[in-house]
């Protein structure tokens, strides 16, 4: 499982999911599924997360084994 620091991340920049997807060109619903856990991203959109976050990648993205 991916877990994820994007709602954190996006409240410390005061973002909103629609800026975030604008920033890495996914859809706000895709943000949205993904701060949910519903929806895992590719490595390259979590690349582009993480450097819109000027983050390195661990830090917003964190992988569990269930």
């Amino acid at each position: 499982m991916l877990n994820n620091r994007i709602v954190v991340c996006r409240a410390e920049k005061g973002w909103t999911q629609q800026d975030l997807g604008d920033r890495v060109g996914a859809s706000r619903q895709t943000i949205a599924s993904m701060e949910r856990n519903k929806y895992n991203p590719s490595l390259i959109l979590a690349f582009k997360i993480a450097q819109a976050f000027g983050k390195p990648l661990e830090e917003v993205f964190e992988f569990k084994e269930e």
